[in-house]
């Protein structure tokens, strides 16, 4: 089975697919971050600094790092997260803008100004949107879509606002809908969600479902927070 978590920003999908990952022993693929990849993509600026052709670039590197890793796991896997993300947050960037927090003023009905950069961005994203759905719908069996029922993680990193975060999980919702793929919404606690996945999708546990979170959790605490500002440093001092 080739199992994705989606949802949007702050939904919990790293966590639960560190978790499921233990609980069933399937194989969890990723792609890096975007604040792993800034410091050697575009080095000295942070995401809300990027413009258009940057952000391009980064939805570009994370696609192809997750077709790569999915591509060594023929046999199955769960992954955090889809190439659908990687579209829809830059796609929903042509309602919000490129930095969705200078649109926060906005009415819901609103949209930033349609300036010609804007209009070729949304090109661009249309046809990246082509590729990454026929992969998605020629690799994933089914998804697992965590509700968009978090709160947004305050790191410093995430240029994005509650208006970006609905609209992206909307965007990606009705995209999996579009490619016919099986989609199961599946919320509330880490342990609820745990026990809806495998109860769904049929899966058989390995282990019980606090041990799987409490490695899950020392996974997830290893992994480096660091912004990439700080990032950057570290790598122009290496």
């Amino acid at each position: 089975m080739k199992l994705a978590i989606s949802g949007t920003y702050s939904s919990g999908k790293t966590l639960t697919s560190y978790a499921l990952s233990h609980l069933v022993d399937m194989p969890r693929t990723r792609a890096r971050t975007m604040r792993e990849l800034l410091p050697f993509a575009v080095p000295g600026k942070t995401l809300e600094q990027c413009d258009g052709a940057e952000l391009i670039q980064l939805i570009v590197r994370r696609h192809v790092e997750r077709v790569v890793h999915e591509s060594h796991l023929s046999t199955g896997f769960v992954s955090d997260g889809s190439s659908l993300q990687e579209w829809l947050y830059g796609s929903v960037r042509v309602i919000v803008g490129i930095n969705p927090n200078d649109s926060v003023h906005l009415s819901d009905v609103q949209t930033v100004e349609r300036t010609p950069e804007m209009l070729f961005f949304e090109h661009v994203m249309d046809q990246l949107g082509v590729a990454i759905k026929e992969h998605v719908k020629n690799t994933y069996d089914v998804f697992v879509h965590l509700p968009n029922e978090l709160e947004l993680a305050k790191d410093g990193h995430r240029p994005v606002n509650e208006r970006f975060r609905r609209l992206a999980d909307e965007g990606i919702a009705a995209a999996i809908d579009e490619l016919g793929i099986p989609r199961h919404v599946i919320g509330g606690t880490l342990v609820q969600r745990l026990e809806g996945i495998v109860e769904v999708l049929g899966l058989t546990p390995v282990t019980d479902v606090h041990t799987a979170i409490a490695r899950a959790q020392d996974e997830y605490r290893k992994v480096d927070m660091t912004i990439e500002s700080d990032r950057a440093w570290a790598v122009a001092s290496a």
